[in-house]
C-alpha cells in the first residue's frame, strides 16, 4: 500500500465565506474518486479550522501501490476535480508519498 498526502493552502484573496464553498467543493469532489480510480482504495479529506495549523486542507489517501499511485495522478477524473476545484483555488501544495 501507498499512502499519498497533500497539504495545501487555500490562496489569500478568497473570503471567509468563499473558502467555505470551496473547501466544501474539495472535499466532495475528491472523496467522490473512490471507485472512479482503478487502485485507489481510500481518501479522506481533512479541513482542520484550528488556529495552530498553517494550511487549511490535508488530503490523505491510500492507493494499492506506486503504479496506482502514478494512474491515480493522471486519470482523468483525478485531473478534473483538480483543475476545477482544487488548483484555481490554493496557493501552496505539499505532497509526500510513503510506502504503508
Amino acid at each position: 500500500m501507498v499512502r499519498h498526502l497533500i497539504l495545501w493552502k487555500l490562496k489569500d484573496s478568497l473570503t471567509l465565506d468563499e473558502k467555505k464553498i470551496v473547501l466544501a467543493d474539495m472535499k466532495e469532489q475528491l472523496e467522490g474518486l473512490v471507485g472512479k480510480v482503478p487502485g485507489l482504495v481510500s481518501l479522506k479529506i481533512v479541513i482542520n479550522e484550528m488556529e495552530s495549523s498553517n494550511a487549511d486542507v490535508m488530503l490523505d489517501s491510500v492507493l494499492e501501490s506506486e503504479e496506482a499511485l502514478k494512474g491515480y495522478q493522471g486519470h482523468p477524473a483525478h485531473v478534473a476535480v483538480a483543475n476545477t476545484y482544487v488548483r484555481p483555488f490554493t496557493e501552496v501544495r505539499m505532497c509526500m508519498d510513503y510506502a504503508e
